[in-house]
């Protein structure tokens, strides 16, 4: 017969044999089992920050791109939104779109409290608000926490055809030093880049270590103006569909033109192996 101590000592190991093969602890709120957590993503969640300080140079276009192309190549997304209170953003993307004002820290836990929500976060920042955005993501302790690996940054810098836009590039170089750099010229508005001199630009590239060239062609004014009326994904635009995924009857000639210039913009992404940057892995403790 057992004494007391070797009944407790006997119910211990069978506990203990219990948890190696369920996988459960005991809670310390109560007796019970309690599931361990689960485990985190394969892949280390990515911000892709999507902004310019100077306004009307296409950001919110290149950020439905980006979710565009993320969807086509099944990347768990969410957006956000930062024109508050009304958002452009989620005119198009309502459904993986947020609506955040990224000065409050209120939102900013919104977004970063919930890092692993989704593999790729994309944040569209209003005109005026990139050197902001990054001062508080500095603050917070964001970037220090990627620069350690334990999330992917990535900044898209839309750049206009002025000497200012360059400007910007000085002011965020000193940010951004251990975050994936791309600088945009989007050609979506006929924008042209002629005020630049070669040397002048090539200097304030220089200040960015590792910074990749995107080009975003120029989308023909109709289809454009189109997509924009249907409050649509470029994509859906291009597939003839309406946001609920029912067949669409929009022009032939308009779709083509779309699903073209989506091939040129996608091919940019490829290019510059943007999904191989979202896919590395989870840095192991």
């Amino acid at each position: 017969m057992l004494n007391k101590p070797d009944k407790i000592e006997k119910a211990d190991k069978n506990q203990r044999s219990i948890e190696e093969r369920t996988g459960k602890i005991p809670t310390a709120k109560g007796p019970g089992p309690q599931e361990r957590p689960a485990p985190g993503p394969s892949h280390r969640p990515t911000v892709i920050l999507i902004g310019a300080d100077k306004g009307g140079v296409g950001k919110t276009t290149v950020t439905r791109t980006v979710l565009d192309y993320l969807g086509l190549r099944h990347i768990p997304r969410r957006a956000f939104d930062t024109e508050a209170p009304k958002g452009t953003l989620k005119r198009f993307h309502p459904d993986i779109t947020e609506i955040v004002d990224v000065t409050a820290a209120a939102d900013q836990m919104k977004i970063f409290d919930t890092i692993n929500a989704a593999e790729a976060t994309v944040i569209d920042v209003r005109a005026g608000l990139l050197s902001a955005t990054l001062t508080a993501l500095r603050d917070i302790g964001f970037i220090e926490h990627a620069k350690r690996s334990e999330y992917t940054f990535a900044v898209f810098h839309i750049l206009g055809p002025s000497i200012a836009s360059l400007e910007e590039i000085a002011d965020t170089a000193n940010f951004l030093n251990d975050a994936h750099h791309f600088l945009v010229k989007n050609f979506i508005n006929n924008t042209t880049f002629f005020d630049w001199d070669p040397s002048t630009y090539n200097s304030y590239f220089k200040k960015l270590k590792g910074a990749q060239e995107i080009t975003v062609p120029r989308l023909n004014e109709l289809a454009c103006e189109q997509v924009e009326l249907a409050a649509i994904p470029f994509q859906a635009f291009a597939a003839n569909e309406t946001r609920e995924g029912k067949p669409a009857a929009y022009s032939f000639v308009l779709r083509g033109y779309v699903r073209h210039w989506l091939h040129k913009v996608f091919a940019e992404y490829d290019r510059v192996r943007l999904i191989d940057l979202i896919r590395q892995k989870q840095k192991v403790a």
